[in-house]
């Protein structure tokens, strides 16, 4: 779906070293699948190709923060799942 041009939501599962996004439509189409290594200029890469203003879902067990800063200065709207072992 190259040229997609409506509201994108992001789901994130980040890891200690690297992460799996996937960009979807409103309707559920994939859009893109990326696997990346973490890095803050590496992601904002990524969720520029979201458009405006995505919905970003993040699944993480820990040191999910400077994701979620990285996320939210892109201009996205972020929601943490946060993921507790034992």
């Amino acid at each position: 779906m190259e040229g997609y041009a409506g509201r994108q939501f992001v789901g994130m599962d980040l890891h200690r070293r690297r992460s799996v996004l996937v960009r979807m439509t409103a309707a559920g189409d994939v859009l893109e699948r990326v696997r990346i290594v973490n890095d803050v200029d590496r992601l904002a890469e990524v969720i520029a190709r979201a458009g405006e203003s995505p919905e970003v879902v993040l699944e993480a067990t820990y040191g999910w923060y400077w994701a979620v800063d990285a996320l939210r200065e892109q201009g996205a709207s972020v929601c943490i799942w946060l993921i507790r072992w034992g």
